[in-house]
């Protein structure tokens, strides 16, 4: 073809076809891979084209070169795009940028102090490469966000010692059955049925206590529910003789009512104390503590009865919590904080978040107090923020928090109040953290249910508690009868191997939550999706299901001396181990992504997980009796269903963003009438 052809010339003025333009487009930009300058900006593409004129195929094959190259440079696609993006995450059709979406952290290549030019954001500069603090941080001295790293982990670190010795009240009795059974002159079923009894005490309990927590913040909660811990284990260790079983079971409703605040509300409590990038090791710390600490509590209840009597193993649990309380009063404060939505930059619909200068943050906030608010009043400062450059400057040295250049401080902050003393922090009540109404709060869970997000962490965290508890119902029948006629103390050892499960689970729940987070974040060019929290379930399958199928296989081997005890024991082992890999999975996933939902989605879980475990317990001994005390087809099909719950998985990871961006737009609890 004639290099002469105005079609073929791409420096030719004439007006050319939609195809003739495409090639020429591609033939300028071949040479500049990296920028994609046109030959005006590039003499040697210039030079190449005149000496040697293209052929139609050669316009066809860089035309797609160029295409390959802008795809690789594109970070995000344009709103309308239908092409997979976000590492096998479906982009958005409808919203530009999606709550929950946020900037995780930045390459070191790009602004340290925001993405893509925008400034005013904080980041944590103590590691190698800058962080974005999500959610931001305001100028409050009061702001949990705030604080010293070390108080809060010194107030994560006394919440969970407590919540280990509420959560130790569920399988408090897992070793005692056949004793009690004894004790009280009833049937194995009655006495399974007082760990049913205690779950059903959390799960309602929870239902109150939630929204509670919303309105006037967690404190008096956690407090009131160690003195109420002391009471119930104090009653449930005096329910002595045969006729104490009514009294059992009543204490045992309400020492599950003095569980549901550390159950319902220590991982929202994360929270409220970290941003995004701090949160996975110390989730994986408090849900050790609140699932993992209650497989500790056989291995010393069985020795304990058998040297001092059973009742002893609730008394100790009421000193234990004694001890305990004073620490949570003195060292525990409010973490509930109204934090302007301005600085919540994952739960906000637009990728630009600093539009404003921090002064005019300032002004939003007292307009929102407003202008009667008494600076002196207790809690009458919790919406005001103040830009304060010497109090930003100490934080970050502190804390390794840096400022982003930002507007002078504002006229108002005079008028802010000063950060609360020692004595102002005892309060158990400082001021309501939300204007929302008591009854819209107490029923704002339900509707949740038939969310998809929410009905997933249901199910994957839900399930596989539910199954640990029918292994530990059913286990007596198992090692108390032949060929191994264990006692209470060799049945309370067993469970030796459910803890080294648990502590295998947090391991790589820990290890992998936060690591996998940044570096998916990374090739997904500093874009952080929830859904990348997902990714946990992928060790829960392996383990859970693998441990739910061996059990019951080898539950029944054991009995015909077939397999050591150890082996249904490790089998057992792998299954706490996915159910804990599970439970950080999904209260991660709820914590980044609905975070404005975190506490109903939590609260959500722990009623699927009681109401669906005392169940279990109610009728664990009626299904042996029904397969003739066979484990291998119960297992199978739990185990079956285990594998299904966590396959759904991935179309959750795949369209979770999506549903993210129709739940921001079609809220359903305002259709329900609770928002």
């Amino acid at each position: 073809m004639r290099a002469a052809d105005p079609a073929f010339d791409c420096t030719s003025s004439r007006p050319a076809g939609t195809w003739e333009r495409a090639r020429r487009e591609g033939l300028r930009s071949v040479f500049s891979r990296s920028s994609l300058l046109p030959t005006n900006q590039n003499p040697k593409a210039a030079r190449h084209l005149r000496s040697n004129p293209p052929t139609f195929w050669d316009a066809a094959l860089l035309t797609l070169r160029r295409a390959l190259i802008q795809a690789r440079h594109t970070r995000e696609p344009s709103v309308g795009s239908t092409v997979k993006m976000g590492l096998g995450i479906l982009e958005d059709r409808v919203m530009e940028h999606v709550p929950g979406t946020t900037r995780y952290f930045d390459d070191p290549e790009r602004p340290q102090y925001a993405a893509d030019g925008v400034q005013g954001l904080k980041c944590d500069t103590s590691g190698p490469v800058p962080i974005i603090l999500v959610p931001q941080p305001s100028d409050d001295p009061n702001d949990p966000l705030n604080w010293p790293l070390w108080r809060r982990d010194l107030i994560t670190f006394v919440l969970s010692i407590t919540s280990i010795f509420a959560t130790a009240l569920g399988p408090i009795l897992a070793a005692n059955t056949l004793t009690l059974t004894l004790y009280f002159e009833t049937t194995f079923a009655k006495v399974a049925a007082l760990t049913g009894w205690y779950l059903l005490g959390v799960g309602i309990a929870a239902i109150i206590f939630v929204p509670s927590g919303r309105i006037w913040g967690k404190r008096h909660l956690f407090v009131f529910g160690t003195v109420l811990l002391i009471a119930t284990s104090a009653w449930g260790g005096a329910s002595q003789g045969v006729e104490g079983h009514t009294s059992m079971v009543w204490s045992r409703v309400f020492q599950g009512v003095a569980t549901a605040p550390f159950e319902s509300l220590v991982n929202a409590a994360v929270g409220d104390l970290y941003c995004v990038h701090q949160r996975g090791i110390r989730m994986a710390f408090t849900n050790l503590a609140v699932f993992g600490g209650a497989f500790f509590t056989p291995i010393l209840v069985g020795k304990i009865t058998h040297s001092i009597g059973w009742w002893w193993t609730f008394y100790l649990v009421a000193i234990f919590c004694a001890a305990c309380l004073p620490v949570i009063f003195f060292f525990c404060p409010e973490t509930a904080y109204r934090r302007d939505t301005a600085l919540n930059l994952d739960m906000l619909d637009t990728d630009n978040p600093v539009t404003m200068r921090r002064d005019e943050v300032v002004m939003h906030d007292l307009e929102k107090s407003g202008p009667s608010s008494d600076p002196s009043a207790p809690g009458a400062g919790v919406n005001e923020k103040a830009s304060s450059s010497e109090g930003s400057n100490r934080r970050g040295k502190v804390s390794g928090i840096s400022d982003a250049p930002t507007a002078a401080a504002s006229p108002a902050k005079a008028g802010i109040r000063p950060k609360a003393t020692f004595r102002e922090s005892l309060a158990l009540f400082n001021g309501r953290k939300t204007d929302e109404q008591f009854w819209k709060l107490l029923l704002r869970p339900l509707p949740l249910f038939l969310h998809p997000a929410f009905l997933w962490a249901c199910l994957i965290q839900g399930l596989m508690i539910g199954w640990t508890v029918f292994i530990g119902v059913i286990m007596a029948q198992f090692f108390f009868a032949t060929p191994l006629w264990w006692d209470e103390v060799q049945t309370g050892y067993a469970y030796t191997a459910a803890f080294i499960g648990a502590i295998i689970g947090f391991a790589i729940a820990g290890g992998l939550s936060d690591w996998s987070a940044r570096y998916m974040t990374r090739l997904n060019g500093g874009v952080y999706e929830p859904e990348f929290r997902i990714v946990l379930v992928i060790p829960q399958l392996v383990l859970g299901c693998a441990g739910l199928y061996g059990f019951g296989v080898t539950c029944d081997g054991m009995l015909y001396e077939k397999y050591h005890y150890a082996v249904p024991m490790t089998f057992f082992a792998l299954e706490v181990a996915g159910m804990v890999i599970g439970a950080v999975a999904s209260s991660l996933y709820i914590v980044d992504a609905y975070r404005d939902l975190a506490i109903e989605g939590f609260t959500c879980m722990i009623i699927f997980k009681n109401i669906f475990s005392c169940a279990l317990t109610m009728r664990a001994f009626d299904w042996l009796v029904d397969t003739k005390t066979k484990a291998t087809p119960i297992f199978n099909a739990v185990a079956s269903v285990q594998l299904v719950v966590c396959l759904l998985s991935i179309p959750m990871y795949v369209f979770g963003k999506r549903i993210r961006s129709y739940s921001h737009r079609h809220d359903l609890l305002e259709a329900f009438k609770v928002r």
